[in-house]
């Protein structure tokens, strides 16, 4: 008889489930559902080692989480520097955070997140306050450059 039955895997696969519901980072729900896929199959194979288990467990694991971030979410592998899709923000418009003025950054807050980011730091010719509509007319470097739309 194992140390483990196949109810335990579901069991812990279910509460790392509930888990990333606080944690929201997609890598512990891939854990839980590695356990699952364990627990069925020591509901099969009743006479399946510890060892067995704990491999099969890692292997579905790390699987799940490769085929995430390499099939389902490829572009969570780009990152910010060198990467063409500056021109996607020009023309976005965005709600100010925080006030900008000539020689102040600001900060913007857009409906839907631009390049990994729905807060980005801004920089103005002009005045602006918390509160107002503004469009991005150009990016410069890590900053973007905006103007009340």
């Amino acid at each position: 008889m194992a140390w483990l039955e196949w109810w335990h895997w579901v069991v812990g696969g279910l509460v790392l489930i509930v888990a990333e519901l606080v944690v929201l980072t997609f890598v512990v729900l891939w854990f839980g559902l590695g356990a699952i896929v364990v627990g069925l199959i020591l509901w099969a194979m009743p006479t399946l080692s510890l060892t067995a288990q704990m491999l099969i467990w890692s292997f579905a694991s790390c699987a799940m989480v490769v085929l995430w971030f390499r099939l389902f979410k490829p572009s969570l592998h780009k990152s910010r520097v060198g990467m063409s899709d500056d021109a996607t923000l020009i023309g976005e418009v965005g709600l100010m955070l925080r006030d900008v003025d000539q020689f102040q950054r600001g900060e913007v807050r857009f409906q839907k997140p631009m390049i990994g980011s729905d807060r980005w730091g801004c920089i103005a010719d002009e005045p602006i306050s918390t509160g107002e509509r503004v469009k991005v007319i150009s990016v410069e470097g890590t900053l973007v450059k905006v103007k009340k739309a």
